[in-house]
């Protein structure tokens, strides 16, 4: 492949950062870049297109469900492309249906699994900290100008010591887990196996999730969307949680069943939840959600941050790097 030119559609934003950084850092000449301004390309140049870059100005605003014209026309041009050979996404999930087509068709999808967890992790642990410091209340007394300090049933109890099921261990969920071992709180992990791990973290399969729940503070949810965790956290799930736990989700919305999770948050059984990501997005203006004491909405940004675009691009160029020389993808898509 090292002899052989390759071309890649690409934002025209994100071009210059990794045309120079692919040719100062890795020495790749042999790249021809086709920049993508939102309008269709022909067909002609379609089929010389062998990699396509995701990068966030791509997708902009869009949404799995709902889609600007100008991320659907690069969808569209990635499944009419003859030749496509490998995507990379600046994600860290690559379940959106685009992506998951061009995988059943055999093409290389690789996501930027990393270059985010450190941000998502740092919107986790604020979420927590919100949630238990009461800020959504202590915001409403100060729109009110009202003095309302936190008091017999509104003080906080301790975060140490309190239990926090962490669904996945990927990246995020590691970075979370470190930060809520600063705080003192007791973390027990559920993955696809209660597989033996170099800390003394515990560690079962999600089968296990029901008979821990009663005696959980904090159910965080920082796992991939599988056939394994789509709507993991259902009524039953729900309702066999230990009263006044809380929710953070950080993962997809489709892990929880949200009509069941609005009832048990409007009862009081949950007492609060975290949502940077809804069944479907974006959230419906009518949504109970919106208005809740309750609950915090992030609409899917928890990990936006200045300085993706770089780390996503490194990860991608390494990946280039990779593909040309016949190494291994990193990040590759299952």
């Amino acid at each position: 492949m090292a002899n052989q030119a390759l071309n890649i559609l690409i934002s025209a934003k994100a071009l210059a950062y990794v045309r120079e950084a692919a040719r100062s850092r890795y020495g790749l000449d042999q790249i021809h870049f086709i920049p993508y301004s939102g309008q269709q390309l022909d067909e002609q140049t379609l089929a010389r297109v062998d990699i396509a870059f995701v990068s966030r100005d791509i997708t902009g605003r869009s949404t799995k469900y709902v889609l600007d014209p100008a991320t659907d026309i690069f969808y569209r041009m990635m499944e009419q492309a003859p030749n496509l050979q490998w995507v990379h996404v600046h994600s860290a999930g690559v379940d959106r249906p685009v992506y998951v087509h061009l995988r059943d068709k055999g093409l290389s999808v690789t996501s930027s699994t990393g270059a985010l967890s450190g941000i998502v992790a740092q919107s986790a642990l604020a979420a927590v900290l919100a949630l238990n410091r009461r800020f959504r209340f202590l915001e409403q007394a100060q729109r009110e100008h009202v003095w309302a300090p936190l008091l017999d049933e509104l003080m906080p109890a301790d975060l140490q010591g309190q239990h926090v099921l962490l669904a996945g261990w990927g990246p995020i969920a590691q970075t979370i887990q470190r930060y809520l071992n600063m705080l003192g709180m007791r973390v027990t992990v559920l993955r696809n196996s209660a597989v033996t791990s170099p800390t003394d973290i515990p560690m079962v399969p999600y089968e296990a999730m029901q008979r821990l729940l009663p005696e959980t503070d904090w159910l965080i949810l920082a796992c991939p969307l599988t056939e394994t965790t789509r709507r993991l956290v259902d009524r039953n799930a729900l309702e066999a949680m230990k009263p006044g736990a809380c929710i953070v989700n950080v993962s997809r919305g489709e892990v929880i069943e949200e009509a069941a999770l609005i009832d048990a948050l409007r009862n009081g059984h949950i007492a609060g939840a975290y949502l940077d990501v809804v069944e479907k997005e974006p959230l419906e203006s009518d949504s109970l959600l919106w208005d809740m004491p309750n609950v915090i909405i992030s609409p899917h940004t928890a990990g936006h941050s200045t300085g993706n675009e770089s780390r996503v691009a490194d990860i991608f160029l390494e990946n280039l790097n990779n593909w040309v020389q016949g190494l291994p993808l990193r990040n590759l898509a299952r």
